[in-house]
């Protein structure tokens, strides 16, 4: 196996034609060694593994609520605990206008650093909440996320009483995902699922190219078909269940308003896993605030003041009269959860819409809901009708990011480190703000499984490609039905790099696929866990590695096909990301596909993506002579070698073919040497057809060439070529 390799893209293109039009369709190849980091570097605190890791902290400079432009490393200084850090990196991420050279749109979101991605969480509190205000809510929650940058991501979720949290989706850019999650609020009445694993889909109906959603601001049947009647009528089983179990007394109020900063604590442990800051729009009708501050009643606490002053002291609630301390200590515990986990509570109280509704009387929430947000650093909505304008607000507030990079060395024991940024100089009324920590890393824990998805789904969703797993991909087009290209995706995964730390017993290995467009909507996916017992595989995975073999159905356009392989006893990664264009294959036309150089599967693990519910199997597409094969990413041949190659065309007719051969050098300047053989030519069947091809690299120094086959009449008419694909002659 090749631990170290370069790969370069093949692009489409369409070579003139004149009797017959003629797609050429691009054999997508790319890897990646595995990349250093700062966090290479062990060293020991009192017998405890230390990493030097690179810590980001994403900050605002905000002056009389306008962003602070033109800035720079020199302006900033960080301290951990008391002691000054060295600032060894330094981005500035302009989301508005174009100031000193700094981002003012970004084409390509996944060029950001994770952390300078603004997060949002939307968090519908189906427990404080009447169903009426929710389903009402929705539309300005809308409105918001269809003004929002292309590069920001959002996740959607609920609280209710009997299951706390729930993500309903995971930190996403397609912005029709989000639209379904908004709009059903994760229903399964509602809305089919889609079983990914990573959870960046929630509806099922992906990959169909509609990748257009208006963000409406009323309360009619939305695009997905879905009325606020019915969810409202689905939301009031939530309702029904609090009522049945309401108590008339302040103890069932207290365990309640427990519970749910115990949940929301829990939240902010797990948006902790994410990178960056994280926006949390809080949807309620808030809890109880006497809980905290005593109670409203004026009689009540009259009452309870005569009490006190004549001695009647077994007559005095203390909880009632001056708030329960428990319920502060909890309170408080939540919000210094969601402080180190960088969550900026947005709060907006909607209780204003169940004027006129059906639902029970409720306090006055809007106490808690201001300390909730009050304490980390967000706002207060009072009229949720103003939500669009305040969140317009907080975005250009937010729309310049530093994002600031030291390296400390630390223990892994996953401890909490605060921080704190200030200006170098200081600037009357400006105001940072900032991350409050970072967490050292830890050892990874399987068990720790909902922490584990999110962090796939990140590496996934900002594309940013390295890992300690070595890996290599194969990913072409071919006809399909329905409009839609089939793509088998071939996954090579160095058994070095996978075997590492994991020498004995099972050895989960992760794989996930996401096909995404350049708007950040999904087309397809694949995702499966490997169970691989290495005291059967693993003498195979020494020798070669593992090849998995999956498939995406996609629509034509140009994708960005992002593949992560994962230890899932370690939680070593690699991430590989490789640009695929799907042609339209037009009926009839003729379509030459790139060159595949056989590979023989002997020194390969190979596996094969599972069935998809009831589709049936597709049937193995790298097929020459009746026999399979599998494509190499990268041939490494020998200057004498002779190896063999298949071509794949469809509807070429009846004529005599004879093949042409071009080779490049790393320059892209065609060379002399090389011979080819034309072996063979087979029907595969509906137009297409198989050619086998012999290659010997003689008279080519060592080195990296591309080769590109061609295909002509016998009388040299209506020449046919490929794109080329590379290969190295080893010295």
């Amino acid at each position: 196996m090749r631990d170290r390799r370069t790969f370069e893209l093949c692009t489409l293109s369409r070579p003139p034609r004149t009797a017959r039009k003629v797609w050429v369709v691009a054999l997508a190849v790319f890897a990646l060694p595995p990349l250093s980091s700062a966090a290479q570097t062990p060293e020991r605190f009192g017998g405890e593994r230390a990493d030097v890791v690179a810590v980001e902290i994403p900050l605002q400079v905000v002056r009389s609520g306008e962003p602070v432009r033109g800035l720079t490393r020199a302006d900033f200084v960080i301290y951990e605990g008391k002691k000054k850090q060295e600032i060894t990196g330094f981005e500035v991420i302009d989301l508005g206008a174009n100031q000193g050279g700094a981002v003012s749109a970004v084409a390509q979101p996944q060029s950001l650093s994770p952390s300078a991605r603004r997060h949002f969480l939307i968090l519908f509190d189906l427990a404080n909440s009447e169903p009426r205000s929710i389903v009402q809510a929705r539309a300005a929650v809308r409105k918001v996320v269809g003004r929002l940058h292309a590069s920001d991501l959002v996740a959607v979720a609920t609280h209710a009483p009997s299951t706390g949290p729930k993500i309903l989706l995971g930190f996403t850019s397609d912005r029709r995902q989000i639209a379904t999650a908004i709009d059903t609020l994760g229903r399964p009445e509602l809305v089919k699922r889609s079983g990914d694993p990573l959870n960046l889909l929630l509806d099922s109906h992906y990959g169909s190219g509609q990748t257009a959603y208006e963000f409406i601001d009323d309360e009619a049947p939305t695009k997905g078909g879905f009325a606020g009647a019915a969810l409202a009528e689905l939301l009031a089983d939530t309702q029904d269940h609090i009522r049945r179990n309401q108590e008339d007394d302040r103890r069932y109020d207290t365990q309640r308003l427990t519970d749910y900063t115990r949940a929301l604590a829990d939240l902010g442990a797990l948006m902790a896993t994410v990178p960056g800051r994280k926006y949390v729009v809080l949807l309620s009708e808030g809890f109880d605030s006497s809980l905290l501050l005593g109670s409203t009643d004026e009689a009540e606490r009259i009452a309870q003041q005569t009490a006190a002053e004549q001695g009647e002291y077994w007559k005095v609630d203390s909880n009632a009269r001056f708030g329960s301390t428990k319920s502060a200590s909890d309170l408080e515990g939540m919000l210094e959860a969601l402080r180190r986990a960088d969550c900026v509570v947005q709060a907006v109280d909607i209780g204003g819409l169940r004027e006129g509704g059906a639902g029970f009387a409720r306090p006055n929430g809007q106490d808690g809901l201001f300390a909730m947000a009050d304490q980390t650093g967000g706002e207060l909505f009072r009229n949720f009708n103003d939500l669009s304008a305040a969140m317009a607000k907080m975005l250009d507030r937010t729309s310049v990011t530093y994002v600031l990079s030291f390296q400390p060395t630390v223990p892994r024991d996953g401890a909490y480190h605060p921080l704190r940024v200030e200006l170098a100089k200081p600037a009357r009324g400006a105001r940072i703000s900032h991350r409050a920590g970072y967490y050292a890393p830890k050892p990874f824990d399987p068990r720790d499984a909902a922490a584990h998805l999110f962090d796939a789904a990140e590496l996934i969703t900002n594309g940013r490609e390295g890992g300690a797993l070595a890996s290599a991909l194969v990913a072409v087009p071919f006809p399909g039905i329905g409009g839609k290209a089939y793509v088998p995706v071939v996954v090579e995964v160095d058994g070095s790099s996978l075997l590492a730390g994991a020498e004995s017993g099972p050895l989960p290995t992760e794989i996930y696929a996401y096909a995404i467009a350049a708007d950040g909507s999904i087309g397809d996916f694949f995702g499966q866990t490997l169970g691989l017992d290495l005291a059967k595989v693993k003498d195979k995975l020494r020798q070669g590695g593992l090849k998995y073999y999956g498939h995406l159905e996609l629509p034509p356009g140009e994708w960005s096909l992002r593949v992560l392989v994962r230890n899932g006893r370690t939680g070593d990664s690699g991430l590989r990301v490789l640009p695929v264009s799907v042609p339209r294959f037009e009926p009839g036309a003729v379509a030459l596909l790139v060159p595949f150089f056989l590979e023989a599967p002997a020194s390969w693990l190979m596996v094969r993506e599972k069935p998809r519910g009831d589709q049936p199997e597709e049937p193995y597409p790298f097929v020459v002579r009746q026999q399979t094969f599998l494509p190499s990413p990268l041939a490494i041949l020998s200057a004498d070698q002779t190896t063999s190659l298949s071509l794949v065309a469809y509807n070429l007719g009846d004529d005599e073919a004879k093949a042409l051969l071009r080779v490049t050098d790393s320059a892209g300047k065609a060379v002399a040497g090389g011979k080819i053989q034309l072996l063979g030519r087979e029907d595969q069947g509906q137009g297409r057809e198989a050619f086998l091809v012999s290659f010997t690299p003689v008279g080519l120094e060592p080195g990296s060439y591309r080769l590109s086959l061609g295909l002509s009449r016998t009388d040299g008419e209506h020449p046919i070529e490929s794109k080329s694909v590379a290969f190295v002659i080893e010295e």
